[in-house]
């Protein structure tokens, strides 16, 4: 009687009830309309908000990766998406100094690819050269993976080809099936712009990289790793195609709060199930990955860490 007495007398009086989660939002940066990133801060926001109620992630488009990573330092963002190229120039500090950002999360796999008309003749990178093709948004990750592999191959995207650079991912598809490129370049499963091209009129084909090309490239920089699209991923791939790509991450400004960061990796880790149904390419949004994808917890957010460590995934 004297605990109900002092709850009733807690909410008379606007206290907070013990242990009650307080109301949390958390800005989120994704990319363009119509691109991958979109789609998974949708399905974060909905699957974290079905695992605690009080915790709001809003999601903000923007124009890619290469904006994320300022908005974050500057502190116009809590938390962004970070394509795993641009992760990398940005934590590494090429180009430009090392970002003191810490990692939230890995988020899923880009593993880089062209697609065309299935009626087009071109069947590797080497036959697109001279052509007009599609890297993606400005501001996407998507196109320093672009980069990084065409010079692994030999390759200089402004003299060997006729880059096309969007405002929005969105844009790409629709280039490619009435014929205004010839190839678009994307990463991963699951990715939009990938399925529009499979569903237009005459079908998709897709060039990854062949075993010797994947030498090449990783002899040259040797952080983007061999990855495997599975057959069937998108209609037009019937066998399994090799090529490399890099794991994307999830970041947050430095002065996030370690109970902030560590209510939103707890939320996001007891969703994986719900996350995964929304989206699938977002199964690979696990504990295992994120810890593997780091290798300890140097770059963890602090909050993130204690959470991980709380339930056995890292030690």
């Amino acid at each position: 009687m004297k605990r109900h007495a002092l709850l009733l007398l807690a909410l008379l009086c606007g206290a907070p009830l013990p242990n009650a989660a307080a109301p949390l939002t958390l800005s989120l940066g994704t990319a363009t309309e119509g691109g991958g990133f979109a789609a998974y801060g949708d399905a974060l926001a909905a699957a974290v908000a079905t695992a605690d109620p009080e915790l709001r992630v809003a999601t903000r488009m923007t124009e890619g990766s290469a904006v994320n990573v300022p908005m974050l330092e500057d502190g116009r963002l809590d938390l962004a998406l970070i394509q795993g190229t641009s992760a990398h120039e940005a934590l590494a500090g090429i180009g430009r100094p090392p970002a003191d950002l810490p990692v939230v999360a890995a988020m899923y796999s880009s593993a880089g690819m062209f697609v065309v008309r299935a009626d087009a003749p071109y069947r590797a990178i080497g036959d697109l050269a001279g052509r007009r093709v599609v890297l993606g948004a400005a501001g996407s990750g998507l196109v320093v993976l672009a980069r990084y592999v065409l010079d692994g191959l030999g390759f200089d995207p402004q003299r060997d080809f006729t880059p096309v650079l969007l405002e929005r991912a969105g844009d790409g598809p629709a280039m490619v099936v009435d014929g205004g490129a010839a190839a678009l370049w994307g990463g991963g499963v699951g990715w939009p712009g990938f399925a529009r091209v499979a569903a237009g009129p005459v079908g998709a084909r897709f060039i990854g990289l062949s075993a010797e090309e994947v030498a090449r490239v990783q002899a040259k920089h040797p952080f983007l790793k061999p990855m495997t699209v599975p057959a069937g991923a998108y209609p037009g791939i019937d066998r399994p195609l090799t090529t490399v790509g890099s794991r994307n991450l999830v970041l947050a400004r430095r002065s996030l709060p370690d109970d902030a960061a560590y209510r939103f990796s707890r939320a996001l880790h007891r969703a994986e199930a719900d996350l995964a149904r929304r989206l699938p390419q977002a199964a690979e949004t696990t504990t295992a990955n994120t810890v593997a994808a780091l290798g300890g917890a140097a770059r963890l957010h602090p909050g993130a860490a204690r959470y991980l460590r709380e339930i056995g995934a890292l030690r």
